[in-house]
């Protein structure tokens, strides 16, 4: 049998009606007049053939029955509300921001697994990506930082050590077969965070005169140029693993630095339990934690 339902309008009239306690209110929210929302009410009435308001003139007030239909209404309209914004919000593509390296070298490439991956709509940022998500025209944010936020939850997804990378042409030509052998080719360097010297420290060339290079302001430039048989960079193990293991690179050596954090995700604390939010940072986690890449968080909230 069919659902014997009141008119949608009708029980709307209603409900919009005892929550404000007033004809006028309710008119205004539904774009209605006062006139139309009453004839609503009245018709609800005669529908479940029982009164929902006393009136005294321009007063009125809810009786016993009508108060407890109200509220159970609210809370069903509530519902359907939610549940309504959750299968429009899994419509629209879930906006991504991330640094160009993250997108190129590691999401991009993965997002064929994601069953939702199609619908992601990716921009990647040249400086660091903005946290302000009032501004941003984003999501999510994969950011090079795991530093608590204000208002946003920030998880730390990554971290890795550092190791000289190079391509086979490069490598063939210039005979590279020891550490001290990069000394005469041109080394690539970072705007920040670079860890040449380190390197060579832990290779056993502490206090080398390193040769001159350009500096970019960011890794991926970085790569780039080494895919070009340009020079030698040093890499993020977690982020170029998967052009290693295409060929168009090389790693060099066995040395390392020490890992540190270098990506985290970055979303509205308010928006956290959405439901692609959610699964999108679920599935960020597992494919890092698969790869065993999954740092400890560097800092800590204050209590």
């Amino acid at each position: 049998m069919g659902r014997k339902l009141p008119p949608f309008a009708a029980v709307r009239a209603f409900e919009a009606t005892a929550r404000h306690m007033s004809v006028k209110a309710a008119a205004e929210e539904l774009c209605l007049t006062p006139s139309a929302v009453s004839h609503q009410i009245k018709a609800l009435e005669g529908f479940l053939d029982t009164q929902l308001f006393e009136r005294s003139g321009n007063r009125i007030a809810l009786t016993l029955t009508g108060a407890g239909y109200a509220g159970k209404l609210t809370h069903l309209l509530d519902a359907f509300t939610e549940e309504t914004e959750a299968v429009r919000g899994a419509s629209l593509p879930l906006r991504v921001l991330s640094t160009p390296g993250f997108a190129a070298r590691w999401l991009v490439p993965r997002l064929p697994k994601l069953p939702f991956g199609r619908d992601i709509r990716l921009r990647v940022s040249n400086g660091a990506p903005s946290l302000d998500f009032a501004t941003n025209d984003a999501d999510v944010v994969i950011q090079w930082s795991d530093r608590p936020t204000p208002g946003l939850l920030v998880e730390p997804l990554m971290a890795s050590a550092r190791y000289p990378v190079i391509s086979p042409d490069l490598r063939e030509r210039e005979n590279v077969r020891r550490p001290e052998d990069l000394l005469r080719l041109t080394l690539f360097y970072d705007e920040t965070d670079d860890a040449w010297a380190e390197w060579f420290a832990a290779a056993g060339l502490a206090g080398a005169k390193l040769p001159p290079g350009p500096t970019y302001p960011n890794c991926e430039l970085a790569t780039t140029m080494v895919e070009q048989h340009q020079g030698v960079s040093l890499a993020y193990d977690s982020v170029v693993r998967g052009t290693i293991a295409s060929g168009r690179l090389e790693r060099l050596f066995d040395v390392t630095t020490l890992p540190m954090s270098i990506y985290a995700v970055a979303c509205p604390e308010a928006r956290a339990d959405d439901a692609r939010i959610s699964e999108f940072r679920r599935w960020l986690r597992a494919e890092a934690e698969a790869e065993g890449v999954v740092p400890q968080p560097l800092y800590q909230a204050a209590e």
